[in-house]
């Protein structure tokens, strides 16, 4: 048994509530290998921002669960090397899918644990949602649980179509599971492939497609249901453009990628949403300058000289969010 609270890290509990009454959302970045961490770190560390390291199963597999427990504390100490002196840093496992896996990390190190019984009869997710509660509880981890469905794919999470979360079920999900933070389902998708054509409009001014709105008004509804409760927002990522142009530049093929508008979630910011997770932006960034970096120079073999410009460009995305989407920067507990 690894406790998390001897890696230096920090469950979730006390950073949500300071970010429902500060008006952020606290970054949740997936991370599968040294260079995204090295990313997230230096960009949280230079900003002053709390941050959740998130890792799915598929990242946990790639990564070797042994190895994420030492990157974890790594990120902490390498925290304080950079000037931090009391990071505020959360290792989150992102849509755990049995108790035996939330289980499993519990016991090796991570301070907070996803349980995605979405797919599930309601009873079904109420019973698995509180089953992994009252075990992660008794080591202080926070537990998110999900309701509602969202579209998209994601590591090995994938749906066809999206279930809006019903605001009528959140009291009775929250009260019977006794879950931490509540992702819900407003509209946003996993994946740099969020929406179809046909569901979007082209903007004439730029030519590009434009997505469909968020759903604020269920957003409302679980807030009125659930006042004060952390919200979590996951597939939200905003696929920016200029990636997409410049993987498809040298030598890319994505068509017809889109995300959700960073307008939107500066707004979800403002409410009780609290979390927001990101993904595919960062393997964007690093994608496009790996491209652009074996493109200009082909003959290039050192891993550092094209994995360095892509850890760079993945460090600038995520102050970028931390800064001018998310409002987490200078929101250490103790700056």
């Amino acid at each position: 048994m690894v406790n998390y609270k001897d890696l230096g890290l920090v469950n979730t509990r006390d950073m949500f509530a300071r970010a429902i009454k500060g008006g952020y959302a606290i970054p949740a970045f997936n991370f599968n290998n040294m260079e995204q961490l090295q990313a997230i770190v230096k960009a949280a560390v230079e900003t002053k921002s709390p941050v959740i390291l998130q890792v799915s199963k598929g990242a946990r597999n790639y990564a070797n669960q042994t190895l994420l427990r030492y990157m974890a504390e790594g990120a902490v100490e390498y925290a304080k090397e950079l000037g931090c002196a009391h990071p505020e840093i959360v290792l989150h496992l992102d849509h755990g899918d049995s108790f035996e896996l939330c289980k499993s990390c519990v016991d090796m190190g991570f301070s907070s644990v996803m349980i995605d019984g979405s797919h599930l009869p309601y009873e079904e997710n109420v019973a698995l949602t509180k089953k992994v509660v009252e075990y992660a509880h008794q080591f202080d981890v926070t537990v998110e649980g999900e309701l509602g469905v969202l579209a998209g794919v994601e590591d090995e999470v994938s749906a066809e179509h999206h279930t809006y979360t019903n605001p009528e079920e959140v009291i009775d999900f929250a009260t019977r599971t006794g879950c931490d933070s509540l992702a819900i389902s407003i509209g946003t998708s996993h994946g740099a492939y969020k929406f179809k054509p046909e569901q979007c409009h082209v903007d004439p001014a730029t030519g590009r497609l434009v997505p469909p709105p968020l759903a604020f008004e269920v957003l409302d509804a679980v807030m009125e249901k659930l006042p004060g409760f952390p919200i979590v927002l996951h597939g939200s990522s905003s696929v920016p453009q200029e990636y997409v142009d410049m993987i498809n530049q040298y030598g890319g093929k994505l068509e017809a990628a889109i995300g959700i508008p960073e307008d939107e979630l500066r707004k979800a910011a403002k409410s009780a949403v609290c979390k927001i997770n990101i993904d595919s932006d960062s393997r964007l960034a690093m994608t496009a300058a790996v491209r652009k970096v074996f493109a200009e120079k082909p003959a290039e073999f050192d891993p550092r000289k094209y994995l360095g410009p892509a850890r760079d460009e993945m460090e600038k995305l995520y102050k970028h969010k931390i800064i001018n989407v998310l409002g987490s920067n200078d929101k250490l507990a103790n700056l």
